[in-house]
This record gives structure tokens, C-alpha cells and sequence, in this order.
């Protein structure tokens, strides 16, 4: 038990904790409005992936792949709606003469939206529960529990993201270098949007 438990936190971490449009998404708020003003962004984005983790256990990441319009429809909303979370973060005002203070960062439902339209979500909790399943008899106790596990590995992980970005937050009150970071993690979160779409594995 001890050892299927290490193994599905190594793989959740890994694949939920790798750089990809929502941790980088997390990053990029902290280091523009701060880990305090993004707390909601981060709690929306766990809510979001509570439903995914619903979602894969109710076969719906199996359903996408059935139905390939489908799947691909759900894609481009995703990719659309990274977008303009990317936007908003890229032409959030600099720091000075208190600009920030009438900026908006990603909000409560922002977060959720942005993973509940996330079929790679739901993709990394089917490969996860079909391969890291905690062994417990009771069927529907060892996919809560696995499920439990998952979503506390991804609060960690978010937050350690949100962190990370929140250590740049003294750089960006110098403007220039503020903007070439907020421009660079946007670029980032598109490029991982469409290396996904490259790829062909969302």
C-alpha cells in the first residue's frame, strides 16, 4: 500500500506539476499581482480539477476520445480561453505610482474555467487511475481515496508554482523588466497550449 501510494505521488507530481498552461498560468499571477491577490486564480484552478478528477473516474476522458469533434471542440475553447487568461497577464499595468492596485488578477472562476475546459486533465487522471489505482477492496473507496490524493499532490504543487512566480513580484517594479516577464510567461503558456495541440495528446 505504502508503495502504490509513493508511486501515484510521483506520477501526480509529475504529471500535473510539469510546466504546462496552468501551473505556468499560476506562476505568472503570482509574479504579477502577488500570492495573495492570486489565492482565488489557485482555488478556482483546484475546484476546476476536482471536476476533471470526477470526470475521469465517470469515463468522460474516454467519451472525448470516442468523439473526436467533440474532443476537439472542448480543445479550442481550452486554447481560446489560456489565451485570454495569458492576455490579461501580459497587459496587466507595472507597479508604479500604484497602477496595480486597479489591476484585476485572474479570478475564482477564471481558475475553474480554465481547467474544467482542460482536456488534458481529464486524460492525466484516466492514465492515473487506470495505472496508479491505491489498492483498497472497496471499489469506490479506492477511487476517492486515489482521487483525494491527486487533488492534495496538485494544491501542493499549484502552490509551490504560485510561489515561484510570487519571488519575481520585487522585480516588477522596475517597468521594463515587468513587462518582458509578464510577455515571456504568456508566450510560454501559448507555446505549451500548442505544443499539446503539436503533439496531438491533449
Amino acid at each position: 500500500m505504502l508503495e502504490a501510494l509513493f508511486s501515484l505521488i510521483a506520477a501526480t507530481a509529475l504529471l500535473l506539476g510539469s510546466p504546462g498552461p496552468a501551473p505556468l498560468a499560476l506562476a505568472a499571477s503570482g509574479a504579477t499581482f502577488g500570492v495573495r491577490k492570486s489565492g482565488g486564480f489557485l482555488i478556482g484552478i483546484l475546484l476546476g480539477l476536482s471536476v476533471a478528477i470526477v470526470g475521469a473516474t465517470a469515463g468522460i476522458a474516454a467519451l472525448l476520445a470516442a468523439w473526436p469533434e467533440a474532443r476537439l471542440a472542448v480543445q479550442l475553447c481550452g486554447a481560446l480561453y489560456i489565451g485570454y487568461i495569458a492576455i490579461k497577464i501580459a497587459t496587466a499595468p507595472v507597479l508604479e505610482q500604484g497602477a496595480s492596485a486597479t489591476a484585476q488578477p485572474p479570478s475564482l472562476l477564471d481558475g475553474f474555467i480554465f481547467n474544467l475546459l482542460n482536456p488534458k486533465a481529464y486524460a492525466a487522471f484516466l492514465a492515473i487511475f487506470s495505472q496508479f489505482l491505491l489498492p483498497i477492496e472497496e471499489s469506490g473507496l479506492s477511487y476517492l481515496a486515489t482521487g483525494l490524493v491527486c487533488l492534495l499532490v496538485a494544491a501542493a504543487v499549484d502552490f509551490i508554482w504560485l510561489c515561484l512566480g510570487g519571488s519575481l513580484r520585487p522585480v516588477f517594479h522596475k517597468p521594463r523588466q515587468a513587462r518582458i516577464i509578464r510577455v515571456c510567461f504568456a508566450v510560454l503558456m501559448v507555446a505549451a497550449v500548442l505544443a499539446v495541440f503539436i503533439r496531438g495528446s491533449i
